[in-house]
């Protein structure tokens, strides 16, 4: 009996060793948004708030970005493990030669567009000839406008587009500041933060109406991390995948825990209602046509390709860049 206790006792003592090590084992990471929390983040805050993370292993650390290309850029060079931003700056960048590669694609379609003030007289891209057009340096919105513009019989001579702070887009925006009529920005996110801030509906000129078929925003992260630790990734996906599916089910709630993280004016009725009203937008994109088993995450290789060549035409991508060069499937189950 005295050998069964202490062959027990010690059992249990090694299996409560072993939960502790691996509790302890939890991999810290880093993620960068592409700007500040906005209702397309509500996975990623999601699966912070309910321990899904945790439940992978990984300790997350999420942190505000400035822009998609600086998001990425911030990967390359290890500030941040993973980031969330445009597969078309992710392209641009990685062409240039950063370290970095897609693992995943969560809006699986661009939703990018010129959003123009309803006052200005604009019926047509067109119209914009000799107007000032506002944007966000290091913003994947400034990827493809050179593209809505020469398909609308444009160049970027015909238009000013001004810099200003993320912060300020909108409002500057509201305001006409510098004599502006529209801005570049997303339908996911900017109509709605016009209607929070008092302003009327938008007239929109979507990049898709001008030949854009680009995919949307994907997770990013260094080759090296993929060779090096590619459990890790692994995990990274896997937590990030079931993260956005219970979203999908349960988007109420994953909004809640954008609140629970940000408080504030995000905590508030009206700030809730906004971040539901982008969330929609983002969960209506997450899968694109070719994606025909609606596989989440997946990188679509016709998706891509076609990205690839439209890049290649109009923005000076290497003619011979393979668009399997810039992401991976081997993650997505």
């Amino acid at each position: 009996m005295m050998k069964t206790i202490v062959k027990t006792t010690g059992l249990a003592l090694g299996a409560s060793l072993l939960m502790t090590s691996v509790a302890a084992a939890q991999d810290d990471v880093r993620l960068r948004l592409n700007w500040m929390y906005y209702g397309s983040h509500a996975g990623f805050a999601h699966g912070y708030v309910a321990g899904i993370y945790d439940d992978y292993g990984i300790d997350l650390d999420i942190r505000s970005g400035n822009g998609s290309s600086s998001a990425h850029r911030l990967v390359a060079n290890g500030d941040s493990d993973f980031a969330y931003g445009s597969c078309g700056a992710l392209i641009t960048l990685a062409s240039q030669g950063a370290d970095i590669v897609s693992v995943a694609v969560i809006d699986a379609t661009g939703s990018e567009a010129v959003i123009v003030r309803p006052d200005a007289g604009i019926e047509s891209i067109e119209d914009l000839r000799g107007h000032v057009i506002l944007t966000t340096a290091n913003a994947g919105v400034n990827t493809f406008f050179p593209i809505v513009l020469s398909n609308a019989g444009l160049t970027e001579d015909d238009v000013t587009l001004t810099n200003v702070p993320d912060g300020a887009l909108v409002s500057s925006y509201l305001q006409g500041s510098g004599g502006a009529v529209a801005m570049l920005g997303g339908l996911d996110d900017k109509p709605a933060e016009i209607r929070a801030n008092g302003g009327d509906d938008p007239v929109l000129f979507p990049y898709s109406d001008y030949g854009v078929d680009q995919v949307g925003y994907c997770i990013s992260t260094r080759r090296d991390l993929v060779e090096s630790n590619p459990d890790l990734v692994d995990r990274f996906v896997d937590a990030t995948i079931e993260a956005y599916t219970q979203t999908e089910a349960d988007p109420d709630t994953a909004v809640a825990a954008i609140a629970d993280i940000v408080g504030g004016t995000m905590a508030e009725e009206q700030g809730m209602m906004q971040a539901r009203s982008v969330l929609d937008v983002t969960l209506g994109i997450l899968y694109s046509s070719a994606n025909t088993e609606r596989q989440l995450g997946l990188n679509v290789p016709s998706d891509w390709d076609s990205m690839v060549s439209l890049m290649q035409e109009y923005n000076d991508l290497d003619p011979e860049a393979e668009a399997t060069s810039f992401y991976t499937n081997q993650f997505i189950d």
